[in-house]
């Protein structure tokens, strides 16, 4: 894994015109850089894995420790709501304490309690060590973007670093179902967290040799800001989750909105005269960037539905057990893959706004092919080619939008430009998932998974379908504010661009 990294990361050592200078303690030997990406991206499968390894291992879970129906769904949820709702104050406090600190404090919570997660005796024990799982991860993942794109020695190496870092994030969740499926079946549900106790004492051991910390910034912290900001976040995130459950005009759902609502106007007026905000308000002027968030929400919101309905498909509909239905992702994962290697010199040659349209265009044409799932069909007719589209077209999605969204961001903004673009993913993903699981459960029939599953496929055809009308008006924008540019010039859509909100 050292050996290509190294090769990709030597080329060019000289910083870009118009980028901030990197700080003088980065590294400048290629191997070391290229060896402390590698590090941060094992970290970042990790903590991607995590979010889907355990789902193929709930009915053996369920069998173990006696969760019933209503209570297992809090060993997914319970990490959901501690990630999405803590992104922001773990991207600020990176930006405020240090980011290779806070990147080591979580990882060191997320494997301690992996490891109390694997050995937990009681349903209670499993969702608090979930949940603590959760909390290190949100204080970890917006620090691994952060020291991805500041480690970076100049703007070919960023992008190459973004690029892995979306394949891993979005592959990584098909990696997990067959990893779940074959720790599952072979040892046992246990080792879907006892796994990540190695992999996560190796990052820490290794990453203090390897990756350089960042300046820490001083001033006065957002405390009403956090506050505001984690309570919106995990009130939203709580109020979808139990909605399909609960429903969606429960008093339930309505206070967790309710709740979400207030703290995000709290946190609105507090950011405005904060001197140090928990969230800067310039990063949400650009309509650029704003566009870019919601087609990144819209995208994970269909792809993470799509995930939840097609396990359901493989397994009840085709017959597949847990292993199998794992390695049917896994045309999902090379089109990631095979595409983050090429989606970098895509950027390079045609721009992030004429890539995002074609990715959101495949990833509708995706789902609704699956939306054409009768009793009749097979994994071969019916499911192999949708992935592998998907695959493909959210790799053309998932780099161009974080590519864009870090444009012009202060290196002391990054920890929070990057929590809020992960935050955008979690909503995104518990969203659409809680949307989607309500329109199946309309059409649902008894022992018959295909008639709620068409209209819920659509659903996703739906948001995708959203994110490239988006994606289209954002191309046309830039189309008229932008000059024209001689044939082979790098379109400069990653540097700074005017405001487009004036």
């Amino acid at each position: 894994m050292i050996s290509p990294l190294r090769t990709r990361f030597s080329r060019g050592a000289s910083v870009t015109e118009g980028h901030a200078a990197l700080p003088t303690e980065l590294p400048a030997d290629a191997t070391r850089v290229a060896t402390g990406v590698a590090i941060v991206l094992v970290a970042q499968l990790m903590l991607v894995l995590d979010a889907t390894v355990v789902n193929v291992a709930l009915p053996r879970i369920d069998a173990d420790l006696g969760f019933g129906p209503a209570g297992l769904s809090w060993v997914l949820n319970a990490y959901t709501l501690a990630f999405g709702g803590l992104l922001l104050l773990g991207g600020r406090l990176g930006d405020v304490r240090g980011r290779r600190l806070l990147f080591l404090t979580g990882l060191g919570l997320f494997t301690l309690s992996s490891l109390l997660g694997g050995l937990a005796q009681t349903p209670t024990q499993l969702v608090v060590a979930r949940a603590a799982q959760g909390i290190g991860a949100a204080m970890a993942a917006p620090s691994v973007l952060a020291l991805l794109t500041t480690n970076a020695p100049d703007e070919a190496a960023r992008n190459r670093a973004l690029a892995l870092f979306g394949a891993v994030s979005s592959g990584g969740a098909s990696i997990g179902l067959i990893l779940g499926g074959l720790l599952t079946d072979v040892a046992s549900w246990r080792w879907t967290l006892f796994i990540n106790v190695p992999i996560g004492l190796a990052v820490l051991i290794l990453t203090p040799r390897f990756v350089s910390e960042t300046p820490r910034r001083h001033g006065r912290f957002d405390f009403v800001g956090a506050l505001s900001a984690t309570v919106a976040a995990a009130s939203l995130v709580w109020a979808l989750v139990g909605a399909p459950e609960h429903g969606w005009l429960s008093g339930r759902t309505w206070a967790g909105f309710l709740v979400a609502a207030l703290s995000l106007t709290l946190l609105v007026r507090t950011e405005r005269r904060h001197p140090h905000p928990m969230v800067r308000p310039s990063l949400l002027q650009d309509r650029r960037r704003v566009g870019v968030l919601a087609i990144m929400a819209l995208v994970i919101g269909g792809q993470l539905s799509m995930f939840f309905l097609t396990v359901q498909l493989d397994e009840r509909a085709l017959g597949l057990g847990p292993l199998a239905t794992g390695f049917a992702f896994l045309p999902f994962s090379l089109g990631i893959f095979t595409m983050s290697r090429l989606t970098p010199a895509l950027l390079a040659r045609f721009g992030a706004l004429r890539l995002i349209p074609v990715g959101t265009i495949l990833l509708t044409t995706s789902f609704l092919l699956l939306s054409r799932v009768s009793e009749t069909s097979t994994y071969a007719g019916g499911v192999f080619v949708s992935m592998l589209l998907s695959g493909i077209g959210g790799a053309l999605v998932f780099m161009p939008v974080t590519a864009t969204v870090l444009t012009g961001v202060e290196p002391e903004h990054a920890g929070a430009a990057s929590g809020l673009l992960q935050t955008t993913q979690q909503l995104g993903a518990a969203v659409g998932v809680a949307v989607v699981a309500s329109v199946y459960a309309v059409g649902a029939v008894p022992d018959s998974f295909v008639p709620g599953a068409r209209a819920a496929y659509l659903t996703s055809a739906a948001f995708a379908a959203t994110a490239f009308v988006i994606a289209t008006a954002l191309l046309v924008r830039s189309r008229a504010a932008v000059r024209p540019q001689a044939p082979g010039e790098l379109e400069r859509e990653h540097d700074p661009v005017p405001d487009l909100a004036a």
